[in-house]
């Protein structure tokens, strides 16, 4: 079978005005074009869609239902193709991203906030989920890009490195620490450690930074979220080692000190290897890039 698109809105033209000529003017069309579509299409179907006569043209009942399922079908496919034209737009569209949770509450906003107010018809969805996740849903195209801890080496995946991040001691005002320029990692070794879980990029950095300095760990504490550590602190029960960009989320009465040596993370975007950004996902990577130079 072999129906065009043409033929089946010369169909609905004439199904709704009842008239050849007039379905011609509001195709654009000669009144003979627009005869010619609707004969091709009844020949391509085998059935005839229309009763015709001198005064009107009435579909019948094989045309009325071809007219009120296409009605839908069509409205729906217009749908569609907007959407796809938007999306050649680069200051137009939906980006999906996921980010890390101590990204999601540091640099994503910076992001979101700046496109809201310079590419006010882009539309950011963001997950906010552990590094694990963020990485299942690049590799499975459900979302656009990630924000991720570390660069991705595994072959699947396409990543940029865009920023360095220091890691801070968060303890309460009344700690002991607190009056420290710096802490070395040393003083961390009878300290009650409150830490982002296994799941967090951040983790396995902090995990080998105690090993190769050679201090043990006295971790009380695993926690999803840097917000949910602060609060953790706050109470009294232990200090936390956290990424700098989580530090808009530190509440009153806690302090960060720099820690000795200075350990860091990278942050890293990564999208599926091989696979271009659509143009609207292509400003918001590219956002975020010059959102970490004025960082670094």
């Amino acid at each position: 079978m072999n129906v065009s698109l043409r033929q089946l809105r010369a169909f609905l033209a004439v199904a709704s005005h009842r008239h050849f000529r007039r379905a011609a003017e509001t195709l654009h069309l000669t009144q003979p074009a627009v005869s010619r579509l609707v004969a091709d299409l009844e020949g391509e179907l085998d059935v005839r869609l229309f009763d015709r006569s001198t005064r009107e043209v009435v579909p019948t009942e094989a045309g009325r239902y071809l007219e009120q399922a296409l009605a839908r079908v069509l409205d729906e496919l217009d749908g569609v193709l907007a959407h796809a034209r938007t999306q050649a737009d680069p200051l137009r569209g939906r980006v999906r991203i996921a980010a890390v949770p101590t990204l999601s509450a540091g640099l994503v906003p910076l992001c979101i906030a700046r496109c809201a107010i310079g590419h006010p018809s882009l539309e950011i969805v963001l997950r906010d989920q552990n590094q694990t996740q963020v990485l299942d849903a690049v590799r499975g195209g459900e979302i656009d890009f990630g924000l991720t801890v570390e660069p991705a080496t595994v072959e699947e995946f396409d990543a940029e490195t865009i920023l360095r991040d220091p890691f801070d001691v968060v303890c309460r005002s009344d700690h002991p620490m607190a009056s420290m320029p710096i802490v070395p990692w040393e003083a961390l070794e009878d300290q009650p450690l409150i830490l982002l879980d296994h799941a967090s990029g951040s983790r396995r950095i902090i995990d080998a930074a105690f090993t190769s300095h050679d201090i043990p760990m006295h971790v009380t504490l695993e926690v999803g979220h840097p917000h949910t550590a602060f609060r953790m602190v706050e109470a009294g029960l232990g200090v936390t080692v956290t990424p700098r960009l989580s530090l808009d989320a530190l509440r009153p009465g806690l302090v960060a000190i720099r820690l000795t040596p200075e350990l860091s993370r990278e942050v890293t975007l990564v999208r599926r290897r091989a696979r271009s950004l659509s143009p609207p996902a292509q400003t918001v990577w590219e956002t975020f890039r010059d959102i970490a130079l004025t960082l670094a």
